[in-house]
């Protein structure tokens, strides 16, 4: 049987979640920046995250026994991290600059990446009600951005 879209077994329940703690992290970060060096700010962010992890790992008992990981697993994973780092501190020094109402939305502008890097590396095809979507999602950034 199909999960509920609010079921905790569901993509679109944890990608909820994710979206909120994204909104919250945003509004956070603008505060914790305000008197720092967004790069300093980046680091303890990740050394947060850092930490957060591994004591859940160990708490759940999976850091103990993690299993195996291909070659191909960590060649993504590590790009995957490298390009994690980046964005958080291309976002934290934009934070630093700019307003967080108009940061985000141009950060969300990764959605519209996402779907066409989606198409172009991993064969993906979105419906024409998706395409619709994203098309949406960027114009929206763009008004967000536009001066008045």
């Amino acid at each position: 049987m199909e999960p509920t879209a609010l079921s905790p077994s569901s993509w679109q329940f944890w990608a909820l979640l994710s979206a909120s703690f994204a909104a919250l992290t945003a509004i956070f970060a603008k505060i914790g920046v305000e008197d720092i060096d967004p790069d300093v700010a980046t680091f303890i962010r990740t050394v947060v995250v850092l930490m957060s992890f591994a004591l859940l790992l160990f708490a759940t008992g999976r850091l103990s026994a993690p299993g195996p990981v291909s070659t191909r697993s960590w060649f993504f994973l590590v790009l995957s991290g490298l390009a994690t780092g980046a964005s958080w501190l291309c976002y934290f020094r934009a934070l630093k600059l700019g307003p967080a109402t108009l940061v985000a939305p141009v950060d969300k502008l990764s959605v519209v990446m996402v779907a066409l890097f989606g198409v172009i590396f991993l064969g993906e095809r979105p419906s024409a009600t998706g395409w619709l979507g994203i098309v949406l999602i960027a114009a929206g950034a763009v008004l967000i951005v536009l001066r008045r």
